[in-house]
């Protein structure tokens, strides 16, 4: 693991210091913007970016990016899946607060002081995420699943954790495929926290470009979806299946909603004995450790996979 530039020096703000966390995987096209929209908000903050050893140019951009803006950021480069890097990323950060934001997305200028002020009402603050990209796929909406009134389908790339939650919870459960950010939100509320809708904490976020790459998304998202059955127990009565299915309006609606399901079943199929997932978290892969990569998680697939 390599680290390189520098975290900035103590801010005479009186606002709290908040550690950007990112994980990224062959964002070169995207990245630039990310870390330009990160430039004006409101300090104190630093941005720790983990990449997954992208061969196109990444972590160079990042490397060039920390030399012109010195202190702003740090690189490490880590090869795992996305819930590995967001743990390591936090292990290296400072800040009282986490802000998890992805790499092929760009925050408004308000969105850290968006995200402060919901933390002075909750540890987990969840801001608004707007699909950009003009696919039409990129309109469709999250399938949502609640717990306890909350909606825990808000997903990592706006998603804002107090440290000392994040700590207590074990971080993100590297095991995961995807649905990671859905399982971590579902202890922090069964551990009594609730989350805070921060709805002018906005990122755009890129839709895919295509939509085989859109359907590789939903076939992975069925399959994390499975994975927090086997952790958590049936979940379908937390889902609004009404809802659900009358929102499959149309033939983008239905095929993403067939991968997904057929993800579902692969997880079934695949996932049996010692792959399931047991409630306990994996003895290793923990917010403080770099390690935890397990057999059956990718290591951060360029698919990218992502709640939905």
């Amino acid at each position: 693991m390599q680290s390189v530039s520098t975290v900035p020096s103590a801010s005479a703000s009186p606002a709290t210091l908040v550690s950007v966390v990112v994980t990224v995987k062959n964002e070169a096209r995207n990245i630039e913007g990310l870390l330009e929209s990160l430039l004006p908000q409101e300090p104190p903050f630093e941005v720790v970016i983990v990449d997954a050893l992208s061969h196109d140019g990444t972590p160079e951009q990042v490397r060039e990016f920390a030399r012109r803006h010195q202190g702003l950021l740090r690189l490490v480069e880590r090869y795992g899946s996305r819930g590995i890097g967001r743990n390591v990323g936090v292990s290296e950060a400072r800040g009282e607060f986490i802000a998890f934001i992805d790499g092929d997305c760009a925050a408004d200028p308000r969105w850290l002081h968006e995200l402060r002020e919901g933390f002075s009402r909750s540890d987990v603050v969840a801001g608004r995420t707007v699909l950009v990209g003009g696919n039409e796929y990129g309109n469709l909406e999250r399938v949502e699943l609640y717990l306890e009134g909350s909606d825990v389908t808000y997903p990592s790339c706006n998603l804002g954790y107090r440290r000392s939650l994040f700590e207590r919870l074990g971080g993100f459960d590297p095991r995961f495929i995807t649905a990671e950010d859905i399982d971590l939100n579902l202890r922090a509320v069964r551990s009594g926290a609730r989350i805070e809708y921060a709805s002018a904490a906005l990122v755009a976020h890129r839709v895919r470009p295509n939509l085989p790459r859109f359907l590789v998304q939903a076939f992975w998202n069925g399959y994390g979806r499975k994975q927090l059955t086997e952790k958590h127990g049936m979940l379908w009565g937390n889902y609004r299946v009404r809802r659900l299915l009358s929102g499959q309006r149309s033939i983008i609606a239905w095929a993403r909603l067939t991968a997904a399901v057929a993800g579902y079943v692969t997880r079934i199929l695949t996932g049996t004995g010692r792959r399931r997932l047991s409630l306990a978290p994996p003895s290793r892969g923990g917010p403080n450790t770099a390690e935890g990569r397990s057999n059956e998680s990718p290591a951060h697939p360029s698919t990218e996979p992502r709640s939905a």
